[in-house]
């Protein structure tokens, strides 16, 4: 196969993983919790980000995860809760990068990694733009859903990894 035409098929790879990314964030948006603790989700599309980061790589599963947050959020929220969703989406994803080079992590330590650092950068995001501490007190139960929600979308990208690694090894279209 030519370099273009493997160009086009990653590029289709990468945008049906967006579009996933995009509908799990809307559908869970739907969903409703029985938690009374704001910014609580499931983080259904972090296994996307997670499976992109196994599968693709960072370059890939940061490209995906930042356009995800935009749109999602043009679409879906404001303009608020993009900054609040990009705050917790890219540091997450830098620390799950780090542990995900790491081989003492799995993707389920991956995944829960990074809904504890995804809470926290929610968090002080909404610390900065409130000045009020009553914000950190959310952070106890925000770790202990991260770390929940976190292990379930690890386990999803454990599970799907290696099947997705088959059908998406191919050199040429890794890069």
């Amino acid at each position: 196969m030519s370099k273009t035409s493997n160009a086009i098929r990653k590029t289709a790879y990468l945008g049906s993983f967006l579009a996933l990314a995009m509908v799990l964030s809307y559908l869970e948006s739907l969903i409703p919790l029985p938690i009374a603790v704001p910014g609580i989700k499931l983080g259904l599309a972090n296994g996307c980000v997670i499976i992109l980061l196994y599968v693709f790589g960072p370059f890939e599963a940061c490209s995906v995860n930042i356009l995800r947050v935009i749109l999602t959020s043009l679409l879906f929220t404001n303009l608020y809760a993009m900054f609040y969703s990009l705050a917790g989406a890219v540091l997450s994803l830098l620390v799950m990068i780090l542990f995900s080079k790491s081989k003492h992590f799995s993707p389920i330590g991956v995944g829960i990694i990074g809904g504890l650092f995804h809470n926290i950068g929610q968090c002080t995001v909404a610390f900065l733009v409130t000045k009020t501490d009553a914000i950190l007190g959310f952070l106890p139960i925000l770790m202990a859903a991260g770390m929940i929600c976190g292990c379930l979308t690890g386990i999803l990208g454990k599970i799907l990894y290696p099947k997705l690694k088959k059908i998406y090894s191919m050199k040429e279209i890794r890069g």
